[in-house]
């Protein structure tokens, strides 16, 4: 007996109801959704400090011309002290702006003149050297001091720091699975994520003039390395 179109149709409605209603039985029972968290507590090993000069003139380019004079200058002593990893140096921001009058004239040439300033930041992890040198380069202003954790440091914590996260979870669900009567539990899915959370700088200051051997005064702070692992688990009978 050959179908029909409509019989054929019939048949695949009846299929996709009876995958539904399968999967409406299959529906998972007594799942619980948890999350544990681990952390540790390490020194911050990173540090960056950004000075700035500032030129004004009543023509941009003089003013440009005199911020890249006095930046190579900086540049020149900063460079004696350059040791990869522990002292780096990079060019910050270069802004130059006009200065306009108090009150514009309608129809006029309301700028008077220019104000231009340029960035140069050292950073790395040693912090004494960072300081000195920042001292040291007495014509330009600290602007900002920033702390961090270095890569290495982080990623020497972070196994150790997941591990006893998993372990808080695992224990975690099987707290539960004995408080709600059953044996045991199955994992049924699972996330990993970590970050890490710098602590407030404790003592910073701007320097608008320092001798030559005055260093920057800085003192590095805490980061907190944390691993959290979230996820769902369906308790199992005894």
């Amino acid at each position: 007996m050959r179908l029909k179109p409509a019989h054929w149709l019939a048949l695949a409605l009846l299929a996709t109801a009876a995958v539904a209603q399968a999967q409406v039985q299959a529906a998972p029972q007594n799942v619980v959704n948890l999350n544990a968290e681990a952390s540790i507590e390490l020194p911050q090993d990173l540090l960056a400090i950004t000075l700035s000069i500032t030129r004004e003139g009543v023509e941009p380019a003089a003013v440009q011309a005199q911020l890249r004079q006095a930046l190579d200058s900086a540049l020149i002593e900063a460079r004696k002290a350059v040791r990869a990893g522990q002292l780096d140096l990079r060019t910050g921001a270069f802004s130059l702006s006009p200065r306009y009058t108090a009150k514009p004239t309608p129809g006029g040439n309301n700028i008077t003149g220019w104000l231009g300033r340029a960035e140069l930041v050292i950073e790395g992890k040693d912090i004494a050297a960072i300081s000195q040198l920042a001292g040291r380069l007495s014509t330009l202003q600290v602007v900002r001091t920033v702390f961090g954790l270095s890569r290495e440091a982080r990623e020497k914590v972070e196994a150790e720091v997941a591990a006893q996260a998993i372990s808080r979870f695992r224990a975690r669900a099987q707290a539960y699975a004995q408080h709600f009567g059953f044996g045991s539990y199955v994992l049924r899915e699972v996330t990993v994520g970590g970050g890490e959370v710098g602590a407030p700088l404790l003592r910073a200051r701007l320097m608008s003039s320092a001798t030559a051997d005055e260093a920057q005064p800085v003192e590095a702070g805490k980061a907190v390395v944390s691993v959290t692992v979230s996820g769902s688990i369906q308790l199992s009978p005894p």
